[in-house]
């Protein structure tokens, strides 16, 4: 494959069916590898993602769904929570890191922040996952909770990160 520069990316924001699956078998697949997370993980995403699905609401909440040469490889979903936004599922397979990409989206998830006058942001990620926090902090983010979990079929810290805008 040559080499795949943030132009080649395509962002859709609206949901598809087979979408939600898609980013349940990619959160699976990744972090099997990656991380050895197993099925109670996928679990929880699915439980996620059902729920979001459940309570979507286009006028306020927003996803990017990434995609190179018609295929999906990664996305960002934010879900509104009263008056906050909530990032989840922010992933994209490993050959799409390192363009660009994490922090493009975290840069629209900031503006669709101030776009819709919503001060408090936040997300959920484990403590292993130190390149995307090194991402989040960049951007403001700041650690606020920690909480010791077995959903993800090992032990792991789950650590909150909030955000806010002036």
């Amino acid at each position: 494959m040559s080499a795949i520069t943030l132009h080649d990316i395509q962002v859709r924001h609206t949901l598809a069916p087979g979408d939600l699956g898609y980013i349940a078998y990619l959160h699976g697949d990744i972090y099997a590898k990656e991380c050895n997370y197993g099925l109670n993980f996928e679990m929880y995403v699915l439980d996620g993602l059902k729920e979001f699905a459940r309570a979507y609401d286009v006028e306020k909440d927003k996803l990017w769904i990434c995609e190179h040469a018609g295929k999906i490889m990664g996305c960002m979903v934010v879900q509104h929570r009263g008056e906050q936004l909530q990032l989840r599922y922010f992933l994209f397979l490993p050959a799409y890191r390192g363009i660009g990409l994490g922090k493009y989206l975290v840069q629209e998830f900031v503006q669709f922040m101030k776009e819709r006058k919503i001060q408090y942001g936040f997300l959920w990620t484990t403590s292993e996952q130190l390149a995307a926090i090194s991402l989040y902090t960049r951007f403001g983010f700041r650690l606020t909770e920690e909480k010791n979990s077995q959903n993800f079929d090992k032990p792991v810290v789950e650590q909150r990160y909030d955000l806010t805008l002036p």
